[in-house]
């Protein structure tokens, strides 16, 4: 690496090690905790690259990204940020930041993205008079790396052309992310269509869907159940489009490969409309945003009327246990119900666990094949569990998470076969009594004597 960075940044710790890190790669680096002292660098012409604090004690380094490019338009800016939420990424996009990290970021990653934006010339700003106002109700909340990746990829696609295939579990938030997109696009101001199946079953639906939509957003919900008829509508309504036409964005719950492979879904629609996929992590795969999500879900009950709760920390303990198979739906309408039936202010661990065992069975998700070899299935998540880091490796301790992913609901489902009897269920799986009752311990696993089902 080559050039002259400057570096801003309150955390003397951070400017120290992005000193040292960047001297080492051979550059030279100017660091400075004040916003004053780096845009003063810049009129100066000083610098090739600037890595940027947003919140600064005198200032902010989202606002100044205009001023930035206004001084050197061709002086590409890193932003990193402790504020990591989808708005501060959708922010640093909207002001054309080259790149945006959260932290705690990964020194060599911020290391590659470095050494990238050296070597390219950031493109003009455009003017944006129109902002859209912040809210605290954010549309997507998380801060682990799966959604710091959700949000760079909404960032990056939201305002080219690319039609955009959001795929997922049911729950995980498919349509709030094509609603992302649209709300914090130029296209703002214009409709946000979605339409149904019951939109494509006659010959003058997608006529009607785009007089609705104009050059909006137009969002194929759960495309994959559409029927054969219904896809070929959608194919000829999106080969007929013109300049003016809408932004066309889908969800599928289902796996539209699998089904393409079975002849149920066209693949000319596949292609049509998979110009970005995005996809959506189920609450699995951030387990560490479900105290977050907890709170969030509370805040908004109160703001409903609903009396201000707390979880006590064994309740909380218990909620980020579970296994959500509905994802963040159903932590919603499960922290929603706490929230009414609660009879303190602190909810309780029995009050949680009344709540959770009386969870409705969820359906699994459509698309493998329902002869396919419990590896594969785990291939495939563990394979979409990475591509959903976009590029970068999962948070450490992953084998330990894995192995509880498959543990937990294998003792469940073999004390329930066994009635409860620890010690027919540790002979079933061939492990020691002592280590069952371990596991049963380390897991929080409730057990329940009853006649046995097998």
């Amino acid at each position: 690496m080559d050039g002259t960075i400057l570096v801003a940044d309150d955390d003397r710790t951070i400017r120290t090690v992005l000193t040292q890190a960047l001297t080492r790669a051979g550059c030279k680096v100017h660091a400075t905790s004040s916003m004053v002292t780096l845009m003063r660098w810049v009129q100066e012409g000083k610098g090739d690259l600037v890595i940027s604090d947003v919140i600064m004690p005198d200032g902010n380094g989202i606002e100044a990204l205009p001023k930035i490019s206004a001084l050197r338009p061709g002086l590409p800016v890193i932003v990193i940020s402790a504020q990591n939420n989808i708005m501060t990424a959708i922010q640093a996009a909207e002001a054309e930041a080259f790149d945006y990290l959260p932290k705690p970021f990964d020194l060599p990653d911020l290391m590659k993205r470095s050494a990238r934006a050296l070597e390219v010339k950031r493109r003009a700003p455009a003017a944006r008079p129109d902002e859209p106002e912040q809210s605290d109700d954010l549309p997507l909340v998380g801060r682990t790396p799966a959604m710091q990746s959700l949000y760079r990829l909404v960032a990056r696609v939201m305002n080219t052309d690319l039609p955009v295939l959001i795929t997922g579990e049911s729950g995980t938030g498919k349509s709030l992310i094509a609603r992302a997109i649209h709300d914090f696009s130029d296209r703002r101001t214009l409709p946000f269509v979605v339409a149904g199946a019951g939109d494509m079953e006659t010959m003058d639906g997608p006529a009607a869907l785009l007089s609705r939509a104009r050059n909006g957003s137009l969002l194929f919900d759960e495309v994959g159940d559409l029927d054969q008829e219904a896809q070929s509508r959608i194919v000829r309504m999106l080969d007929s489009f013109t300049d003016n036409a809408p932004r066309v964005m889908a969800t599928s719950q289902a796996d539209l490969e699998a089904k393409m492979d079975a002849g149920l879904f066209r693949q000319d629609l596949y292609y049509r409309l998979s110009g970005v996929t995005i996809g959506a992590p189920s609450l699995r795969e951030r387990v560490e945003d479900i105290p977050l999500l907890a709170e969030h879900f509370l805040a908004r009950a109160e703001r409903d009327g609903l009396t201000l709760r707390r979880f006590s920390d064994d309740a909380l303990d218990l909620i980020r246990s579970y296994s959500w198979p509905g994802n963040v739906r159903q932590l919603e309408n499960t922290i929603r119900r706490l929230a009414v039936t609660s009879s303190e202010e602190v909810i309780s661990r029995s009050e949680t666990e009344f709540i959770l065992g009386n969870q409705p069975a969820m359906e699994p998700a459509d698309g493998a094949g329902s002869g396919d070899k419990l590896s594969a299935s785990i291939a495939r998540h563990l394979r979409r569990y990475f591509d959903l880091h976009g590029g970068v490796l999962p948070p450490a301790g992953l084998y330990q998470r894995i192995l509880r992913e498959v543990e937990l609901p294998l003792l469940e489902i073999a004390l329930e076969a066994t009635g409860g009897n620890q010690a027919k269920c540790a002979d079933l799986l061939g492990i020691n009594r002592n280590t069952l009752r371990k596991k049963v311990t380390e897991l929080d696993i409730r057990v329940t004597r009853r006649r046995k089902l097998m």
